[in-house]
């Protein structure tokens, strides 16, 4: 059983390792958006109070979202396993993570933190395209589409995000140091923690978290 936390700052690839990770190991990819939008359109009461809170405009606080983490790694298609992308951001939430765990029967055991330095993940945001209409991610120097401009799934235009700039970036990586960076030392006290160098190469990378994850069954 792989129960998997996908850790890194923003612009470091967990998204194109989640995705490998998910096609290889067929275990459901769970990003907190995705985890927030299900229980929304689904009009669970946690779903509901989050969905309220969210056009205040105000932060979903912990004990719902945790309480969405709980009701979502339930679920029968995380009985072999699972990928959380996003969650836990902090040590409180990790600590609930933690204690729900058991409760469940869906104890973390493997952490994945891949680390880029700050310079690099600039050059990648500041590159970085999207597709608004089918989500896919390109990059002018990197990821081009086969047509410049041009989504390669489904033909719409691309675009740049409004956050993706060194200035957003910074406030994002502040964050991500802030609250984020401390699980790194939790999850070594727990023996579960994975480093790896998101630098040299995304399907080397994979091939080096594949390892990982097979020797841990």
């Amino acid at each position: 059983m792989f129960n998997i936390i996908l850790m890194g700052p923003p612009g470091a690839g967990k998204g194109t390792q989640a995705k490998l990770i998910i096609d290889t190991f067929h275990i459901p990819h769970i990003s907190t958006g995705d985890m927030f939008r299900e229980a929304i359109s689904q009009g669970t009461p946690l779903g509901l109070q989050a969905k309220a809170i969210i056009e205040r405009g105000d932060l979903v606080p912990d004990e719902i979202t945790i309480g969405l983490v709980k009701e979502r790694l339930a679920k029968d298609d995380c009985a072999n396993g699972y990928l959380l992308d996003g969650f836990p951001r902090t040590i409180p939430q990790a600590e609930a993570l933690k204690a729900i765990g058991p409760e469940i029967g869906r104890e973390v055991n493997l952490v994945l933190d891949i680390s880029v330095p700050d310079a690099e993940l600039v050059r990648r945001i500041a590159g970085r395209r999207v597709c608004p209409k089918c989500g896919a991610s390109y990059h002018i120097s990197d990821m081009k589409p086969a047509k410049e401009g041009t989504c390669d799934r489904c033909g719409n235009e691309l675009i740049q995000r409004k956050d993706d700039n060194e200035e957003s970036l910074k406030i994002r990586l502040d964050n991500y140091y802030a609250q984020t960076a401390p699980l790194i030392d939790f999850y070594k006290g727990e023996g579960i923690y994975h480093h790896f160098d998101g630098t040299i190469g995304r399907l080397v990378v994979f091939e080096e978290i594949a390892a990982t994850i097979k020797a841990a069954q």
